[in-house]
């Protein structure tokens, strides 16, 4: 990625420059990354020469830190106060033009509310890249030197009561700011004066744009974590790295069509229905067709074997074309699921596996993520991703619970409508009334043969019109990468350990050219990349090994039915989505990441450790709360894991065709691969021995996972 000293430069306010200070001095208000970094590599020769101890580098660097935040929490203030001042001034006016009830007037006031809030937007804009620069220099610190520096220096730091750390990373005194100017603009919501007051109805939120912003700016600089943050990163759909201020764009509907994003989020649904529909009853459907119900590992694992391959071709595809893939993928998922229930009438046990590999070639995930990722606004993109996953969740959850309805045996003509061949009949026809709906409905984004280039060779900041508190003439928010500087040797200059910018704009087109994207700091600090790769696919694993065996396990210890399993694990599926809402709103709020990703995996083992057959008989109660414990400790890990995932990926690698939600899907479906198989393989050791035996690698993942995790614990931030 281009190196966060250029972006810096790129960011500034050419208007404070000018009005506050020679534009040659134009660092004098933001965070001199360019300083700091070079101190850090000098620190880091020193100790290794030995002209310095650790100890007096470690004060030396608190100074320096203490010096940079100073002077960033400075300047902030001086601008609140400025803003307060401009509010003040207004509110001398706000009564009179009230009272005169003029609707030109109570206009104008409106709009220089409006503009006091643009200029809160570029104030907490410049907090947010300070921010930035502050953790990616801990950071590199802490890497430097594998010394946690970041924290002793927060803890120290934020606890102290003259804390100036607070300022910045808390935005102490921007929520007065921000409730001033939100009670002014609601009381001149209605042109006759409105008695409507934000304090007496705090659960109605003011419809205006510019708070709305600003709302999403403080959310964003304070790291809150809510539900609909904490789904989306179960997608992977990686998004910048660096904020960019807020702009009211219009949306692109030669790019963006409503209905487009509702199919491909069908589609997402259907397609985990038709994962999870066969799993109650793919037991019987293997003993019904003369093979061993172990067999019901191949029969759902051939699914996934073939989605290895075609979420490759899907994706490559999708560089050209959003219909026609969904299209074939209909097609072909239709006529898998029918050779699927035709193996009955068949009786062959190959048309069978035919059927799933053609249902697992139809696999057009890695389209529906391409689609959020490239197609959908970034305003909404978080809100497409979350529907992504819960789309995928609640698909998981019906897919059983169909299975459970689907409980009849008759014929019709020559064919056999019965509990095993139902399911596949059944997904027949809705992708049938999917594909119908897709040509109808379905609006191909307009591709531009010149768009990639342009974007690619762009290296402008768009220039967002606001109104100067001084004159009154319009001036650019951001400055233009494009002004003619002087150039300079240190600006220049980039990270010893970042890509240069013309390569990390290009889309990852290889499997090479994934791997270059990847941040620095994985390059240098890969095994921690492995480590979550490792936690994914033990995760993914797990889940498959409870899901798949389901069936087999409860009907050999506890004789269930059917519809036993299937309400089994559609209770299972649908706790996806509360458990998301509690961690996602209460929980993240209050641990680390790293926190969760260790505690996760401490349940995940505990339920696995739960789930063994040592006693005996073994229990409906042992093995329930043990899937339970293991199943929705999965999904807490696999949100954290994939967040901390998408940190260490470039955001480049929500393009092309090797991204990063294609590679987390490989990884997933590579495990999923190996669970089935291990059941099949478990299966000639009896049926009484399948439980144990498939938990053995589980238990052996999982704790190499949480050793894995302790090591490179430092290291998570």
């Amino acid at each position: 990625m281009v190196a966060f000293g250029k972006k810096l430069k790129e960011y500034r306010f050419p208007e404070w420059e000018r009005m506050i200070f020679n534009i040659r001095n134009c660092t004098r208000y933001y965070i001199n990354y360019k300083l700091m970094k070079k101190k850090v590599r000098q620190y880091a020769h020193q100790i290794q020469v030995g002209e310095q101890d650790r100890n007096q580098v470690l004060k030396e660097f608190s100074r320096m830190l203490d010096h940079q935040i100073e002077k960033i929490v400075l300047f902030l203030l001086e601008q609140q106060g400025i803003l307060a001042s401009r509010i003040e001034k207004l509110g001398e006016q706000h009564d009179t033009v009230l009272e005169q009830a003029e609707f030109g007037k109570i206009s104008e006031l409106r709009e220089a509310y409006r503009a006091i809030g643009q200029d809160l937007l570029r104030l907490l804009f410049f907090v947010e890249i300070n921010a930035i620069g502050i953790r990616k220099i801990l950071k590199k610190f802490d890497k430097r030197f594998s010394y946690r520096f970041t924290d002793h220096y927060v803890t120290t730091r934020a606890n102290h009561p003259y804390s100036q750390l607070q300022q910045v990373f808390k935005h102490v005194g921007i929520g007065a700011v921000v409730g001033a100017l939100s009670r002014n603009i609601a009381d001149l919501q209605n042109h006759h004066g409105s008695y409507f007051s934000i304090y007496d109805h705090p659960a109605v939120a003011l419809q205006d744009p510019v708070i709305d912003s600003i709302r999403a700016a403080v959310d964003r600089l304070t790291h809150s974590t809510n539900c609909l943050r904490f789904l989306g990163q179960h997608a992977l759909i990686i998004h910048d790295d660096l904020p960019t201020p807020a702009t009211e764009e219009p949306i692109d509907e030669q790019r963006y069509y409503f209905m487009s994003l509702v199919l491909n989020l069908g589609n997402t649904f259907l397609y985990m229905v038709n994962t999870y529909i066969i799993v109650p009853t793919a037991d019987d459907y293997s003993i019904s067709l003369g093979a061993a119900p172990t067999v019901c590992g191949i029969v759902i694992g051939s699914m996934a074997i073939a989605q290895v391959f075609s979420s490759v071709y899907f994706s490559a595809w999708s560089n050209k074309s959003y219909f026609r893939p969904l299209v074939f993928s209909s097609i072909v998922l239709f006529f898998g699921n029918t050779l699927y229930a035709l193996a009955y009438d068949l009786n062959s046990i190959t048309i069978l596996l035919v059927g799933r590999l053609f249902c697992g070639l139809g696999s057009a995930r890695a389209v529906n993520r391409r689609y959020i990722s490239d197609c959908v606004p970034v305003k909404i993109r978080m809100q497409a991703s979350a529907a992504f996953v819960s789309a995928s969740a609640l698909g998981m959850a019906c897919g059983p619970a169909l299975a459970g309805l689907l409980q009849t045996n008759f014929k019709f003509y020559v064919v056999t409508i019965n509990a095993s061949t139902l399911p596949g009949w059944f997904m027949s026809l809705a992708w049938l009334i999917y594909l119908c709906w897709l040509v109808i409905s379905f609006k191909e984004p307009v591709y531009e043969s010149q768009q990639s280039n342009s974007a690619n060779n762009s290296s402008t900041v768009t220039a967002i019109v606001v109104h100067s508190s001084s004159n009154g003439l319009a001036q650019p928010l951001l400055s233009s990468s494009t002004v003619e500087e002087k150039p300079q040797k240190e600006d220049q200059e980039f990270d010893d350990s970042e890509e240069a910018p013309e390569e990390s704009h290009k889309p990852a087109t290889t499997i090479g050219s994934a791997y270059r994207l990847l941040t620095p700091s994985v390059k240098a600090w890969i095994f921690l990349y492995f480590v979550q790769l490792l936690i994914y696919f033990m995760l993914k694993y797990a889940m498959e090994v409870l899901l798949s065996e389901s069936s087999v396990v409860a009907t050999f210890y506890f004789n269930w039915s059917t519809s036993k399993v299937a309400l089994f694990l559609a209770c299972l599926g649908f706790t996806v989505l509360p458990v998301n809402i509690v961690v996602g709103t209460y929980i993240s709020n209050l641990f680390e990441e790293r926190q969760l990703l260790l505690a996760s995996e401490i349940f995940v083992l505990i339920g696995i450790i739960m789930s063994f057959n040592i006693a005996i008989p073994y229990s409906v109660p042992q093995y329930v709360s043990s899937a339970l414990i293991t199943f929705v400790s999965a999904e807490v890990l696999e949100g954290v894991n994939l967040s901390l995932l998408s940190q260490v990926m470039s955001s480049r690698l929500a393009r092309g065709t090797y991204n990063g939600g294609l590679l987390s899907t490989e990884a997933g479906t590579l495990a999923r691969v190996v669970a089935d198989g291990t059941i099949t393989l478990a299966g000639y050791l009896g049926e009484s021995m399948l439980l144990n035996v498939t938990l053995i690698p589980s238990l052996l993942i999982c704790l190499a996972s949480i050793t894995a995790t302790f090591l490179t614990y430092n290291s998570l931030y």
